[in-house]
């Protein structure tokens, strides 16, 4: 009576059941169709082979920019270009040097008074001088390499009309300069300019512009008078300035 199982509605604890054995795989049942073997299972690739440089076949090269060279830094850019047409403007500045020297140290005098102790000969070969260096120093910047920017071409719209108004409004204040200046002096004729010319760019400040105009008319004229040993004409103004 012991070996026998108690039923779990009367009252008595279900046996244990044994577990469940692990049954492995078993090979799929021969087909008839191909001769009683199963199917051969699909081949796998096999894996790109890597490039003596390391990296696995078909894989993306890098940039050749961004390949380093033998000593692992980048290929340095090319050397630019010299702009050989460039010594033609270099020569020409040499030759006006040049000429200006020559001209200044022969054909004009030695002029030497109170007034003038320098004379005139100082300022032109001054100038040729400063020719000379500037043509040196254009050389040298085209034989490195150096090269000017490109220009962009000038903003301008070819299909406006000329504003004739304002080019005919700076004629007549040039104008009434050249006519005033010797009668009314270059203090009041240049005021006119200065205001006339402020007022035909576009300029409305009435006032301001003509405190403007009377400072650079006094200026210039001093400037004219003491710097350079000229005298403007004075005008009406004579014995006040």
């Amino acid at each position: 009576m012991t070996d026998r199982t108690t039923r779990p509605d009367r009252g008595g604890d279900q046996p244990p059941r044994p577990a469940a054995s692990i049954v492995p795989d078993q090979a799929a049942p021969p087909d008839r169709e191909t001769g009683g073997l199963p199917p051969a299972p699909a081949p796998v690739a096999d894996p790109p082979a890597a490039d003596p440089a390391g990296q696995p076949a078909g894989s993306a090269a890098p940039p050749a920019g961004d390949a380093p060279d033998g000593d692992g830094l980048a290929a340095e850019s090319p050397a630019p270009k010299r702009d050989r047409a460039q010594y033609g403007m270099c020569v020409f500045l040499a030759l006006v040097g040049g000429l200006v020297i020559f001209d200044a140290t022969t054909r004009i005098g030695q002029a030497i008074n109170s007034a003038d102790p320098i004379g005139p000969k100082p300022v032109p070969i001054l100038l040729g001088v400063l020719l000379l260096i500037v043509a040196a120093i254009y050389a040298v910047d085209v034989a490195r390499g150096g090269a000017g920017e490109a220009e962009a071409g000038e903003d301008v719209d070819l299909s406006t009309r000329i504003d004739w108004r304002t080019v005919l409004l700076l004629i007549g204040a040039f104008l009434v300069n050249a006519v005033l200046i010797d009668r009314l002096g270059w203090v009041i004729s240049g005021t006119i300019l200065f205001w006339g010319s402020a007022y035909a760019l576009g300029n409305r400040h009435y006032f301001r512009n003509l405190l403007i105009s009377v400072a650079l008319s006094l200026i210039t004229f001093y400037a004219f008078a003491i710097g350079l040993g000229v005298s403007l004409p004075a005008g009406v103004l004579q014995g006040i300035l």
